[in-house]
């Protein structure tokens, strides 16, 4: 590599690097003690896929979502998910309309297109309900009475949800599931940031986040993660890592075998490899490494693995046995 084609390379990792942390702090002016979970939404922004929150009411889940879009120039809606809402509700629908030729049918767009769609608690609603975000998060398009609509680009799903065990919740389909890049579990504050939360919602004065970034750089950044490197036994790592997952595989470890009905989807490793460039680019590199893998895969996989009745039965967790996994896969 020429010293020329080195130095562009440098400076445009080093501006990814600037835009991505000037908006994660932007966001933190607002959202206390999250950063883990902030970097887990940017980088389902950035790898083009979608994002699932999980956990109680009242961690600031649906603040965070409201953040991000204040903070990229881009349409947003948010979409509050109710055991009556209908499929209809979130699409759009044909209505009549009239006008000086006479009536017709007009399509009324639903609240599903925007850039940054906020489903929030997306598992009160039925599971017919929301199967009806499944074509739009696949295939980036709606299609109402046989026409299909294309949605603009970025469109970024956020959607959060309570602990299944928590009444009145319906577990999300396994295919709607797979189609979220990351889920990520929103955990309790610590005191101190508890503290932190009360000085700025409780004073006479809250902060205000501005929009610091156009979602045009927001493509352009998307396009610079898919053109990062990827070594061949990185990719094998990640690959062998998937594998693992599956209990009739031969790469799978213990508690696989013993606790899991199926595995990751190719979905999956797909994302661990986007979210892995994306983590390299944040560290200043130009290229994957092991330790990228290994950070993602928790968040990449732990929603698409299907526990059989003996996992469900004791409870087990699928970060156990990603971690089980990740230690037990050689480097080669």
């Amino acid at each position: 590599m020429s010293t020329a084609a080195a130095a562009t390379i440098e400076t445009t990792i080093s501006s990814f690097t600037t835009d991505l942390r000037t908006l994660s702090d932007e966001i933190g002016t607002m959202i206390v003690g999250q950063e883990k979970i902030i970097e887990g939404v940017l980088m389902c922004l950035l790898g083009g896929g979608h994002a699932l929150l999980e956990g109680v009411p009242g961690l600031g889940k649906t603040m965070l979502v409201r953040t991000l879009a204040e903070t990229i120039d881009a349409n947003f809606s948010r979409i509050q998910f109710t055991p009556d809402l209908m499929p209809a509700d979130i699409v759009g629908t044909n209505v009549i309309v009239e006008d000086a030729h006479g009536k017709r049918f007009e399509f009324s767009r639903g609240p599903i297109f925007a850039n940054i769609v906020l489903a929030d608690e997306i598992n009160r609603a039925t599971p017919k309900t929301q199967s009806a975000l499944l074509e739009a998060m696949s295939e980036g398009s709606v299609t109402v009475a046989k026409q299909t609509y294309k949605l603009e680009k970025p469109f970024f799903v956020l959607a959060t949800q309570n602990p299944l065990e928590m009444e009145g919740t319906y577990p999300l389909p396994e295919a709607q599931l797979d189609r979220f890049f990351f889920k990520l579990v929103v955990e309790y504050p610590n005191k101190e940031n508890l503290h932190t939360i009360l000085d700025r919602t409780t004073a006479d004065s809250t902060p205000k986040p501005r929009a610091v970034i156009g979602k045009e750089r927001i493509m352009e950044m998307r396009e610079l993660v898919r053109k990062v490197p990827l070594a061949r036994q990185i990719q094998d790592y990640a690959v062998r890592v998937v594998l693992a997952t599956h209990p009739d595989n031969p790469e799978a470890t213990p508690k696989s075998k013993q606790f899991m009905r199926y595995g990751a989807s190719p979905r999956g490793l797909q994302s661990v490899i986007l979210a892995a460039k994306i983590r390299a680019l944040l560290e200043g590199r130009y290229a994957v490494s092991i330790d990228d893998i290994r950070h993602v895969a928790p968040p990449a996989l732990r929603h698409r693995m299907i526990l059989n009745f003996e996992g469900e039965a004791e409870g087990v967790e699928s970060d156990a046995i990603i971690e089980e996994i990740l230690k037990a896969t050689k480097e080669t």
